[in-house]
Parts: structure tokens; C-alpha cells; sequence
């Protein structure tokens, strides 16, 4: 499965959002306090649905329960632009009863439909960090690498400059931490091997 950058960029940020609303400064649990708190802000959050869904999709945090695995992990694939509506994903999906009215105010809006199925897409990531969405998410950030590092090669071939694998950096890096290892062993510690 190769999850869209859209999805995996939102994935991080949704995983960010509930964390920092899990703990208070005193390390406490607070994380249901302060959902049921801004599910009552929900009609002012209306408006950060489109710029900011991961914010807002946090209401729905544990209001899905999800029937249909593989419809799910084929919305994962999809572009922004390029996801199936609300009613077609629903059958597929169950609202717990206290989402359903957070989806009501949602629907309202322009960009509702395609909040509600950003938001169930976000909370089915979230629930899955199995080893597919992993391995999935890992082997697309491979991809990304050896296409950037490809590029960045082809930039170089057929000219006089150095490569930029082989730079001066690296050198340097080396040179320092070998002189790290002898200060430490200077001071009595054993070299690491």
C-alpha cells in the first residue's frame, strides 16, 4: 500500500495533536477533558476544517469504529482531491452515537464531506500502527530518498565538482569523532570499538 503524502503528513500531525492533548504540565491524563472540550467548540472549529483538518479531526478521536479494513486502506492511497464522498464511505464506517452529531455540524459546511472522510481516514492510521501502515509509510520515505539522491547524483554527473556523499563534511566528522575517542580515552575510558 502506498499511502499518499497527503495522508502520511497529516498522520504525523494528527499523532502530535492528540499527544499534546494527552498531558497536562503536571504529567496528568487529560486527554478526555480536553476532547470533550473542544468537541463543544465544535461550531467555531467548523471554520479550520479545510486549512487545518487535523486539528479539527481530533473530536472525532475514538468515534469510529471501522468494518471494512480494506476501504479504508484504499482511501490511504487516494489524493486530497481525489477522495470518495462521505455517504460512499459510511457504509463502511460507524459512527458512535455522540460522533453523529459532530458529523451533523460538519456536513453543514462546504468542505464537510471531504473533512469526514479525512478525519476517518486519520483515525484509521492512528488505530493501525501495525506493521503494514509502517512498512508502507517507511518504504514510501525510501522511495522519496532514493529519488532525491538520484536527483541529486544526476546533478553532479559529468561535471568536476565532488560528489556530495564524498564531501569534506564527512571527512570532518570522522576527524572529530576520533578525536573525541582519544580525549575520552585520555581520560580513562576505554575506546569504543
Amino acid at each position: 500500500m502506498n499511502i499518499t503524502p497527503f495522508f502520511r503528513d497529516l498522520r504525523n500531525s494528527y499523532q502530535a495533536e492528540i499527544d499534546d492533548m494527552t498531558f497536562d504540565s503536571e504529567g496528568q491524563d487529560v486527554l478526555r477533558q480536553r476532547l470533550a472540550q473542544r468537541r463543544k467548540e465544535m461550531d467555531f472549529l467548523v471554520h479550520m476544517m479545510e486549512p487545518s483538518p487535523e486539528m479539527v479531526a481530533v473530536v472525532f478521536h475514538q468515534g469510529f469504529r471501522f468494518k471494512h479494513p480494506a476501504v479504508m486502506e484504499h482511501l490511504l492511497t487516494q489524493h486530497s482531491d481525489e477522495l470518495p464522498t462521505w455517504d460512499a464511505l459510511s457504509s463502511s464506517i460507524e459512527l458512535m452515537p455522540w460522533a453523529q452529531e459532530l458529523a451533523g455540524v460538519a456536513l453543514k459546511q462546504p468542505t464537510g464531506d471531504w473533512f469526514l472522510t479525512v478525519s476517518a481516514g486519520l483515525e484509521y492510521m492512528y488505530h493501525r500502527h501495525d506493521s503494514t501502515l509502517a512498512a508502507a509509510s517507511h518504504s514510501d520515505d525510501e522511495d522519496n530518498e532514493d529519488e532525491e539522491n538520484a536527483q541529486g547524483h544526476a546533478d553532479y554527473a559529468g561535471d568536476d565538482r565532488p560528489d556530495p556523499v564524498d564531501s569534506d563534511d564527512a571527512h570532518d566528522a570522522k576527524a572529530r569523532e576520533e578525536a573525541g575517542a582519544d580525549w575520552m580515552v585520555e581520560q580513562g575510558f576505554d575506546r569504543k570499538d
